[in-house]
């Protein structure tokens, strides 16, 4: 035991100093810049994935990540239309996936670039090879050139929603689903109780795809000076070849990466460098470090009790409430902080985390410390939840809201357990002790309690949306119905505040703390994050207090005739409806971009 101590100790002892060495590194990198050329082309490649941020410590910045973090990202650009060494934006554009409402915000963010009198081209290989490119496309129609390989092609064929269905795949197996929901609306549970979309589902997907959708088709009529009509007929004849994308006025040039940058080097004069935009953002004293403070504070994934984490493989977020309250918490303790701005992108999840989160919200709010949200591309059920007490609500037009809303239940497989030949069998203390088991129905009296915990939280959610959103009790029950609506919809219904990102968001905490907009703050994230060493120290001392925990909510019969029936019951705890708490939860939707 002893030798395993001390080799545990050494192996740590050796990580903590390739820490060390590592953050001398980037501390000695970050403090020799090297200067911006005196005619330099910004390079983005948006080919890469777009995340709302990452850990910043000095280990997780040196093994670097091939992933653009949407704030900084668009900061930069912001930093740039200032700088008068920087004469123009080259863009790569493709097939990477990015979410509507980032989409919106990035080309916001290009066009305000060019509005300071810059020029900023984009190209693609294709948009969508074979595939559906108008996510990409609509970016593009931010830049004021669009280019494109003479070989590619644009895969505009208009906007596919589509929802998967489970029930006929348990009623084979044998798994019988006991849900329920409030509303009719909260369409997630309909992936095991459905065999299709409910005229409900159908209704409000129907109205997310136009909302969507029309908004693509007027970025595109107004960047291409095409009518509205020119661009909805030309998407009915899609997918395009390269040649009919130029004769339909969708794409500017045919040609390859070279010519390109070429013609963007040639536009820019002589002697002009390329730099990408991150490497230029190490080189310059960046934007918001001056200033009256304002509290970043970050609200990513499926909202759960406990801490904020990231998937080291999946590269998902979890929103954890004691990481964004002790944010909020440090926010409201600093006497130097006027505002919090409250960046969300979440599906929700746990209801007694996100009630914690609207606790501290606020909080905030009776210190005197207005608070704004900043909805990425989902802000939904949980995620609305922990977001309707703030001051002020942004979100973009293609965000993804409301789902005022809550479901439950659990799955019973007994039938395939028969068919397998597993059986069970247990001691009962107390009339209800069996309500959690999934090895039962429940009874007529535990199915009454279930209905009166929908009916409490269900209350709970829409009086306090009528609260926070100064609605009507009655007006948001109308509204609400577990339906999700697009930002544009949602200000419309008074749900959300404002259109527009980051940069709206940050003009409105201005605003509520009496600042002009030319006024600069500064811009701290909280809570303040730990170093890789201790991160690491806390994640091995937890290892063993959570695994108990962990093992007992994950039990799974390992046999192989079962494996669907596990796929099955893994999708129903993602979606809380098994084996987890999370009752506020987005409906599963492919986006078709």
């Amino acid at each position: 035991m002893g030798k395993i101590i001390r080799g545990f100790l050494t192996w740590l002892g050796a990580i903590a100093a390739i820490y060390l060495i590592v953050a001398g590194i980037v501390f000695l990198s970050m403090n020799r810049k090297k200067p911006v050329p005196d005619k330099t082309i910004l390079e983005l490649d948006l080919e890469r994935e777009v995340v709302q941020f990452q850990p910043r410590d000095p280990l997780a910045q040196a093994t670097g990540s091939d992933r653009l973090v949407l704030h900084d990202l668009t900061m930069a650009l912001e930093r740039a239309e200032r700088d008068p060494k920087v004469v123009g934006l080259v863009a790569r554009l493709g097939a990477a996936k990015i979410g509507v409402a980032d989409i919106q915000e990035i080309r916001a963010a290009v066009m305000r670039f060019r509005q300071s009198g810059k020029f900023a081209v984009a190209f693609a290989e294709t948009f969508g090879e074979f595939s559906n490119g108008l996510g990409a496309y609509y970016l593009a129609t931010g830049f004021d050139e669009v280019w494109m390989q003479p070989s590619g092609d644009i895969g505009l064929v208009g906007l596919h929603l589509e929802s998967p269905f489970l029930r006929g795949v348990l009623d084979k197996l044998g798994v019988k689903p006991r849900l329920d929901q409030r509303k009719e609306y909260k369409n997630a549970m309909n992936m095991f109780t459905e065999k299709a979309m409910t005229p409900a589902h159908r209704e409000a997907m129907t109205k997310i795809g136009e909302g969507v959708y029309g908004q693509f088709v007027k970025a595109v009529s107004e960047a291409r000076k095409l009518s509205v009509e020119e661009v909805r007929a030309t998407v009915d004849k899609g997918p395009l070849l390269g040649s009919e994308a130029q004769v339909a006025k969708l794409v500017d040039k045919l040609g390859y990466r070279d010519e390109f940058y070429g013609a963007a080097k040639q536009r820019a004069g002589q002697n002009a460098q390329l730099l990408y935009l991150h490497k230029y953002a190490d080189r310059v004293e960046p934007l918001h470090k001056k200033g009256p403070k304002v509290a970043l504070i970050y609200g990513v994934g499926g909202v759960a009790r406990g801490k904020s984490s990231t998937d080291p493989l999946s590269g998902s977020f979890t929103m954890g409430s004691d990481t964004v309250t002790a944010g909020f918490r440090a926010a409201i303790a600093d006497k130097d902080v006027k505002a919090i701005l409250f960046r969300v992108d979440s599906p929700g999840g746990s209801y007694v985390a996100s009630d914690a989160i609207w606790q501290e919200v606020g909080r905030a709010r009776r210190a005197g410390k207005p608070v704004v949200v900043s909805m990425g591309n989902v802000a939904g059920s949980g995620g609305y939840f922990v977001a309707m007490a703030a001051d002020k609500i942004v979100a973009q037009p293609g965000t993804i809201t409301g789902s005022i809303g809550v479901l439950g239940g659990k799955m019973i497989p007994t039938e395939l357990w028969d068919k397998i030949g597993l059986s069970f069998d247990a001691v009962q203390l107390g009339k209800n002790a069996g309500f959690f088991s999934m090895n039962r129905d429940y009874s007529p009296e535990e199915w009454a309690r279930f209905q009166a915990w929908l009916d409490r939280v269900y209350d709970d959610f829409t009086s306090k949306v009528a609260q926070g959103r100064k609605l009507d009790k009655q007006r948001v029950l109308e509204l609400a119905k577990g339906r999700i609506w697009t930002g544009e919809d949602a200000k419309a219904l008074g749900l959300v505040d404002e259109l527009g990102g980051l940069h709206t968001a940050l003009k409105l905490c201005k605003q509520l703390t009496s600042l002009t907009d030319a006024q600069e703050v500064e811009l701290v994230t909280f809570p303040q994050e730990k170093g890789a060493v201790k991160q690491l120290i806390e994640k091995l001392t937890q290892r063993d207090a959570d695994s108990s925990d962990k093992e007992a909510a994950a039990v799974r019969v390992k046999f192989s005739s079962v494996e669907a029936a596990q796929s099955v019951l893994k999708t129903a705890q993602q979606l809380g409806i098994y084996g987890s708490q999370d009752v506020l939860t987005m409906p599963v939707l492919s986006d078709g971009l």
